[in-house]
């Protein structure tokens, strides 16, 4: 395993960037020789975080896929299993491909559960709280996930898709170890979750840290100050996305999705890029 910067998460140290396995699994997903050939090139260059969910799948027959090709991934790689934290969440529902909700604690306890058996662990790393329902009082459900750690379920707990506000109810009931909401050059919208993270030493974890599946090569067209920061530095603008991201805190760990191992090469190499202070202005204006 190569070595690479690390972040805390958590009281862990996990690679400063990590591998979103959501394209991995989703409709249009590449066949699994190649997807365990990407994580394996993650694992090799030093990545020792992978976010996964059991929703992440074509739909619900395909329920769990995400969880189950980690499991296959990790168990036919030659390197240390135990350095590895692998994230999931619970609290989505993917009737007919939709993203449906269900935060009731029966639901969680029984997710939480199903994934176990699939990661075929006997606790859960990271379990993360999907989305807020707005049909069951938020912090029932995290209550369900401090059960499960309290049962010994789940190491450490984290919340994905929340407000300032929500994470300051869950605090009250638990320790959070992550928030994981979307932030990229494209969408900055919880940059005040991110600020607010740092401030209170949790890791933010930005999900679709380009900007979304398929959307990277908007960095070299819409975002254009993305790509001449890139060629300054003979990079991609994918890695100065992540350099500047990651310049926004020492809490901050992008977990950019890749279908290939190209591309997930690429994004690693962004841990070591450092951007100077007049770039990273230029960029924070755009």
């Amino acid at each position: 395993m190569t070595t690479m910067p690390t972040r805390r998460l958590g009281g862990l140290q996990v690679s400063a960037i990590g591998l979103g396995e959501m394209p991995l699994s989703l409709a249009g997903r590449p066949d699994e020789a190649q997807a365990v050939r990407t994580i394996h090139a993650a694992l090799d260059a030093g990545v020792t975080l992978i976010d996964t969910a059991d929703s992440y799948c074509r739909d619900q027959s395909d329920f769990g896929h995400g969880e189950g090709l980690v499991a296959r991934a990790l168990a036919a790689w030659n390197g240390d299993r135990d350095r590895v934290l692998v994230a999931t969440k619970g609290g989505h529902t993917r009737p007919g491909g939709a993203w449906e909700l269900d935060g009731r604690p029966e639901y969680l306890r029984q997710a939480c559960e199903a994934s176990l058996k699939r990661l075929g662990v006997e606790a859960i790393g990271l379990y993360q709280f999907h989305r807020p329902d707005p049909r069951v009082p938020f912090i029932e459900s995290v209550g369900a996930l401090a059960e499960l750690r309290a049962a010994g379920k789940i190491r450490l707990v984290g919340l994905s898709n929340v407000s300032i506000d929500q994470i300051g109810q869950a605090r009250d009931l638990i320790e959070v170890a992550s928030v994981q909401n979307e932030f990229s050059p494209r969408f900055r919208r919880s940059e005040g979750e991110l600020v607010w993270c740092a401030a209170n030493r949790i890791a933010f974890l930005p999900w679709s840290p380009l900007g979304g599946i398929g959307r990277g090569r908007d960095l070299g067209g819409r975002h254009r100050a993305f790509a001449e920061v890139a060629d300054a530095h003979g990079v991609s603008p994918q890695q100065v996305a992540l350099a500047w991201e990651l310049a926004k805190g020492p809490v901050v760990i992008p977990i950019p999705g890749s279908s290939r191992p190209e591309t997930i090469l690429d994004s690693v190499a962004a841990a070591s890029l450092r951007l100077g202070a007049d770039e990273l202005a230029r960029l924070d204006r755009i």
